[in-house]
């Protein structure tokens, strides 16, 4: 994936501060395209619509009874699914704010919800270790397909034209090529350095795994950014399964954080655990400046977003209760 090499910068001006959640903030999504409006949801159970430029809240979704935990917006801005602690997916109108449709059938937590290009089909990412996919243009309340390789929970998703991808607790990246009709699994563990151990006991070789909290796929499909809670990023091949960095730096140890790309896919874009936003630079892994970063929110930051479009705007989610809105 040759990235446009420009100069590699990352918002650092603070434009506004998103602050009326109650609690932590799990998810923050841009609109599609131009638009130029967020979505965030988190532990008050409510999904609110932003005015990034303003800084205004303009509209309210209650329906949730638990923690909203992952959104996804249609591609022409018309509709959005939430989901989480309710076991079952939201799907609401934008204008009217009222929910179209409510998908059940997962036995737990839904972590992750994701939209297909066209927004026909739905998939959702469960703790009950399953992936479901819902045919939006149906009514029948059964999924397409359900996927269940996972050995722990799904905690993302992403839907390409000819795959999906998934990443899970089990410290696996699961790729299902749709026209193949196969699947790939790419591990992200490491082995005990316990040499004596294996020496002594070789059949009770000790593997880590480390759980993927987000799954980022580059434009041209061809890598993919894969969190994991150990203090690491890793840009991987998507045909070998094969690691071409690794990004590292970062607090992250206990909480599902989302990395991402920065504009032109220069550069990679991750918050940690003590608040701060870091940034590297794709091709050769170094943090660009500032290093350290500094403190910017008060808690864990969970959720990073470049905007699709612009070049110098992002925004960051913090269990502190605010997103906040970055520039150039």
């Amino acid at each position: 994936m040759p990235p446009s090499r420009g100069p590699v910068s990352t918002p650092r001006k603070l434009h506004q501060t998103l602050a009326n959640n109650k609690g932590p903030v799990h998810v923050a999504r841009y609109a599609k395209g131009t638009a130029k409006y967020v979505l965030s949801g988190g532990q008050d159970r409510i999904v609110r619509l932003w005015n990034p430029e303003l800084g205004t809240e303009i509209k309210r979704y209650a329906a949730h009874g638990y923690e909203v935990l992952s959104i996804t917006v249609a591609h022409d801005n018309s509709r959005f699914a939430s989901s989480g602690g309710d076991r079952q997916v939201f799907v609401w109108d934008v204008m009217t704010g009222q929910t179209v449709r409510r998908i059940p059938g997962h036995m737990g937590k839904i972590f992750a919800v994701e939209f297909n290009e066209d927004a026909s089909v739905l998939a959702s990412g469960s703790y009950d270790s399953t992936v479901r996919l819902w045919d939006m243009k149906a009514q029948n309340r059964s999924p397409i397909q359900i996927l269940e390789e996972a050995r722990d929970s799904v905690q993302a998703i992403h839907i390409g034209r000819t795959y999906i991808s998934t990443g899970s607790v089990d410290g696996h990246v699961r790729t299902y090529d749709l026209r193949m009709g196969e699947l790939r699994t790419d591990f992200l563990g490491r082995t005990s350095p316990l040499l004596l151990l294996l020496l002594i006991l070789p059949s009770h070789t000790l593997v880590y795994t480390d759980p993927v909290t987000a799954v980022v796929p580059s434009q041209d499909n061809q890598t993919y950014l894969v969190t994991t809670i150990d203090g690491h990023v890793r840009l991987m091949d998507m045909s070998t399964g094969k690691m071409l960095n690794d990004f590292s730096g970062h607090a992250s140890s206990s909480y599902r954080i989302r990395a991402c790309f920065g504009h032109g896919e220069a550069s990679v874009v991750c918050g940690d655990e003590d608040g701060k936003v870091w940034a590297w630079d794709l091709v050769d892994a170094a943090p660009l400046q500032p290093n350290p970063p500094p403190v910017v929110h008060d808690k864990v930051i969970t959720w990073v977003e470049h905007h699709p479009i612009e070049a110098g705007e992002m925004i960051t989610a913090s269990a502190d209760g605010t997103v906040k809105v970055w520039r150039n």
